[in-house]
């Protein structure tokens, strides 16, 4: 199977001295084709590993499933090559579950720096979350750690300097899991569909922190997991800070200690 790294060379240049040839960790990106019912759904450019997870925190962040009953299986397979890639993982519905729309609004090309590419408009986008949005009260102290931790828990991070993460958080500070990718919206997903398989939906109780900027595509799946506060160490965006305000959600910017900017529903952060 693929690996999160490679490693390939580079010219290492220093002002002053003599060009270096030598090998570089690097993060891997490939793509990871969602299939549902064989069909395929969506591409996703992707750093391997945690696909199961990815490809159900995809399919539940778009709505087309809600509860760990709805998938019937999820595989990882080869795909139609004859090279075992594991880049293709097969969903298999429930059958009370009906099968998403695979006409040209619903079929997704998705990079690794944005998470709502090809996607027909706004209205596309703007999915509903089935869950009330009710987040648990953080102290500023608490917050101001969390980037902090969650950078001792990249695993891949340190080596690369190429990876996103997203960490789940109890109020208090503990780190409950943590996923990274090379895409920010991946990671968020692989950990909602590790949450989905562990049945600890909606994420209400806990803290999403974002390695990076919070965009509007984060916010939404954040909403569509129930969660009731994200911070993360950069900007959101215009439309991220509209999307949490409507969703009741507590968004947290630019989370450097020992500042932090809370731009929606301040009244969590006590």
């Amino acid at each position: 199977m693929s690996q999160a790294t490679g490693r390939r060379k580079v010219t290492r240049i220093t002002l002053g001295g003599e060009p270096v040839r030598r090998a570089d960790t690097l993060t891997a990106e490939e793509p990871l084709e969602i299939r549902v019912g064989r069909k395929p759904l969506a591409v996703t450019m992707r750093t391997p590993g945690d696909e199961l997870d990815l490809a159900l925190g995809f399919l539940f962040t778009e709505g087309i499933i809600g509860a760990p009953d709805d998938v019937k299986s999820a595989i990882l397979c080869a795909g139609d090559t004859d090279e075992n890639t594991f880049n293709v993982v097969d969903v298999t519905l429930a059958g009370h579950v009906p099968p998403p729309d695979l006409g040209a609004e619903r079929n997704f090309y998705t990079t690794s720096s944005c998470g709502v590419c090809g996607k027909a408009s706004i209205d596309a986008i703007r999915v509903r979350s089935r869950f009330e949005v009710d987040g648990p009260t953080v102290s500023p102290a608490v917050l101001a750690e969390l980037p902090g931790r969650l950078r001792d828990a990249q695993r891949s991070f340190a080596r690369t300097g190429g990876l996103h993460a997203a960490g789940l958080f109890t109020a208090a500070g503990e780190l409950i899991a943590a996923r990274e990718d090379v895409g920010r919206h991946n990671a968020v997903d692989k950990l909602v569909g590790w949450a989905l398989r562990e049945d600890r939906l909606p994420l209400s109780g806990l803290v999403l922190m974002l390695s990076g900027r919070a965009g509007f595509e984060l916010v939404q799946k954040a909403w569509m997991a129930g969660v009731g506060l994200v911070a993360a160490v950069s900007a959101p965006s215009t439309l991220a800070v509209d999307l949490a305000e409507e969703a009741g959600m507590t968004l947290v910017g630019f989370l450097r200690a020992p500042t932090m900017n809370v731009y929606s529903h301040p009244g969590r952060v006590a």
